[in-house]
């Protein structure tokens, strides 16, 4: 079974060509256009890792990065934060939040490819909890 990839992003552009290079490297795309629907999905579809923008209507991706990090059922789920935010404050907010990586737009799809093909090697060991 090929690992699944939720992709949580409002701009459709960015959507569909983050769906396309995902699927043209065998991975099943599942995709939510705003953070509360992505957050639903995850915790129903139980994908491999999430793709998560920052800046989604209504609930940003901090908070959904955040909450997804406070349940159990997703606390060890992978997430890669993709955002146009791309100041070192952001970042920092990003992995404070729980993010596993970051990764500024506009960026190339190989980085992509990359940096989701890390994150799933890496999901095999238990994520170290972080102390405040």
């Amino acid at each position: 079974m090929n690992e699944r990839i939720l992709v949580i992003e409002d701009d459709p552009g960015a959507l569909r060509l983050a769906q396309y290079v995902l699927q043209y490297e065998g991975y099943e795309v599942l995709t939510a256009t705003n953070g509360l629907a992505g957050l639903k999905k995850a915790r129903s579809e139980q994908p491999d890792l999430v793709i998560l923008d920052v800046m989604l209507p209504g609930v940003d991706g901090f908070e959904i990065c955040h909450r997804l990090r406070a349940e159990p059922q997703t606390a060890q789920l992978p997430i890669l934060m993709l955002s146009a935010k791309a100041q070192a404050v952001d970042l920092a907010m990003g992995l404070k939040v729980g993010a596993d990586d970051y990764l500024s737009k506009p960026t190339d799809a190989a980085e992509i490819i990359r940096r989701v093909k890390k994150l799933l090697a890496g999901k095999a060991k238990p994520r170290s909890q972080k102390v405040a």
